[in-house]
């Protein structure tokens, strides 16, 4: 069964929006990856490098609150609707090609599933109801 865990998107003000969170909830972050930690980020504007790429708090045993910065240099514009994600994390491969084939039907795919830099095997969409997904199958699990 697949992990499910928010997601939140910020503009520019994830890193301290995270601070506040773990001021709330406590522990430890597990990850803070910033835009400049990502390849190819000497083509991503001075202004954005320290940028949230990703960061994840855990809240609980079963919940981790993650989120990241938006990218206005590619395009990204922050709306009330697009600032939350559900995150799904399968156990296999195999499931996570069918929850994102499934839940993407009808929908309209942001990046289809591959394998990812950060060792992940990775896919985002909007679903035909409009509601925001990713599917993150972490390779070491196997």
């Amino acid at each position: 069964m697949a992990k499910m865990n928010p997601y939140l998107n910020f503009d520019g003000t994830a890193e301290e929006a995270f601070n506040f969170y773990k001021s709330v909830f406590g522990g430890e972050f597990l990850a803070v990856h910033k835009m400049a930690d990502m390849p190819g980020s000497d083509q991503i504007p001075e202004n954005e490098k320290n940028r949230i790429m990703h960061i994840s708090l855990p809240v609980n045993e079963h919940t981790t609150l993650m989120g990241s910065d938006i990218m206005p240099s590619a395009g990204h514009k922050l709306n009330v609707g697009n600032n939350v994600y559900v995150s799904l994390h399968p156990e296999s491969r195999e499931e996570a090609d069918h929850l994102f084939n499934g839940l993407s039907a009808g929908g309209v795919v942001e990046m289809a599933m591959a394998d990812m830099f950060w060792g992940a095997y990775f896919g985002s969409f909007k679903d035909k109801y409009g509601v925001l997904w990713m599917i993150n199958f972490e390779h070491r699990q196997q």
